[in-house]
């Protein structure tokens, strides 16, 4: 449901501009409300757990997702849309951490890759399917029912999570880094706002005399003071320990989930885009194009989790990145032709995906301190929406650019296509560099947490 509703609107756009009277800026902050609200708390929702047990706070998230979604669905205006649609990213927030550490508290280090291998399997099924899902809801239900579909989901989830899952809780109480909260979210939340809403603003004015760049900058600012306080002798409990760092795996595996979310958001972006401006395809049918990708990600991710136990792990995301590097590059020499030529290319780059998801969390976060899980999910979560944020920018901005210079939309999605390819060659840099041993050695106070004691809910 949490990674659906970062795509699935993308489709309904149209049918939302006309059903709620809004503009189209009205209907893009839907979308960038959610974002933003997902995106800025994963730290501090990934200490939370750590603080109050995953348990505990992924069902309070649950819950204000699903009556968002009740909420988004309800909506009479444009506005409330947006209200609703920013309260339903705090909800996937509080739960998205939380979905790791319940993997990494339940399973030990030998049988976390099969684990994963599920975890994956959805999270890659369930990015690149929004359009499909969403262009059948649009056409026989309405828009309404994008939200609507949640509801069910979330209700199961809710009483099989308070049935099923043990409630592991934290052996002793964490303090709350207070400043570290605030500098943290204000730094994300001012960078991620400037990078997501920039082409909105023509990177120009937003208000008076303040510029998206001077919203960027004073993020960046923010950021940096942040990871001084983190530093910070004075600091008895940081939000962000900066020793996590010390781990190599994790390091290069988020540099690596920087462009797994980077290229394939930033690649659904100018392609839905582009099938449906030039070749002209229905929303529907735009999202049959698509559907082989998620469904090779999904199948290739739960093998590839199960592969990602074994000590040549790191291989698996390395030949990932590549095939989606050479899908991509496939697709912009095919474009300008029948749009259902790509169709094998996507299926490339939905099994390089595939690659990537699982086996990369697992290496990353295999020897990491059972102590530092929650911060661990926390930024990683993180990395990954924020490449999701920079790509989508990224490939909206070059689209404009060169559409402005060129007039012809093929050669600028053809130039943003080109853009991603390069980013993949940084995640197989990153892959390449991570160590092949993924066994405990890499961290001396790792642990086998085995099955955690249970207690009643």
């Amino acid at each position: 449901m949490i990674l659906l509703d970062t795509t699935i609107v993308n489709v309904a756009m149209p049918a939302m501009i006309e059903g709620l009277r809004a503009s189209l800026n009205d209907i893009i902050w839907v979308n960038s409300a959610y974002l933003l609200t997902f995106a800025v708390p994963l730290l501090l929702t990934g200490r939370l757990g750590d603080r109050f047990g995953p348990k505990r706070v992924y069902l309070t998230g649950l819950t204000i997702f699903v009556l968002a979604s009740l909420a988004c669905g309800l909506a009479g205006s444009a506005e409330v849309l947006i209200a609703a649609r920013a309260v339903q990213g705090l909800g996937a927030a509080a739960m998205t951490p939380q979905t790791m550490a319940f993997i990494t508290h339940l399973f030990p280090p030998h049988r976390r890759g099969a684990a994963l291998g599920v975890w994956g399997s959805v999270a890659g099924f369930a990015t690149v399917s929004g359009p499909l899902l969403g262009g059948v809801l649009v056409t026989q239900l309405g828009w309404e029912w994008i939200f609507f579909v949640n509801i069910p989901i979330g209700v199961l989830a809710l009483a099989l999570v308070v049935r099923r899952v043990p409630d592991w809780r934290p052996g002793r109480s964490h303090r709350f880094d207070v400043l570290g909260v605030v500098l943290c979210c204000l730094g994300l939340g001012l960078v991620v706002f400037g990078v997501q809403n920039g082409e909105h603003y023509g990177w120009g004015r937003v208000a008076g005399p303040i510029t998206i760049a001077e919203i960027i900058v004073a993020g960046v600012v923010l950021l940096v003071v942040f990871v001084l306080w983190q530093a910070a002798r004075r600091n008895p409990e940081p939000l962000l320990p900066l020793r996590i760092f010390g781990n190599r795996n994790f390091s290069l595996g988020n540099i690596a989930n920087v462009i797994i979310g980077f290229s394939v958001t930033g690649l659904f972006v100018p392609l839905v885009l582009f099938v449906q401006t030039v070749p002209k395809l229905t929303a529907f049918e735009a999202g049959m194009l698509t559907a082989p990708t998620s469904l090779m990600s999904g199948v290739v991710a739960f093998f590839a989790g199960r592969w990602s136990n074994g000590p040549r792990a790191k291989f698996l995301p390395i030949t990932g990145f590549a095939l989606l590097g050479l899908g991509i590059g496939v697709m912009t020499l095919q474009l300008g032709g029948s749009p259902w030529v790509l169709l094998p290319a996507l299926v490339v780059v939905g099994g390089g995906m595939g690659m990537v998801y699982s086996p990369l969390t697992n290496i990353a976060t295999k020897t990491l301190d059972p102590q530092l899980m929650g911060a661990g999910a926390g930024i990683y979560n993180t990395s990954r929406q924020f490449g999701g944020v920079l790509g989508s920018a990224g490939t909206g901005a070059v689209l404009q650019i060169v559409l402005a210079a060129t007039g012809d939309f093929t050669t600028a999605t053809r130039a943003a296509l080109l853009m991603l390819v390069v980013s993949t060659v940084v995640g197989v840099t990153a892959a390449v560099l991570m160590r092949r041993e993924t066994g405990m050695r890499d961290s001396g106070r790792a642990s086998d947490p085995g099955l955690p004691v249970t207690r009643p809910s």
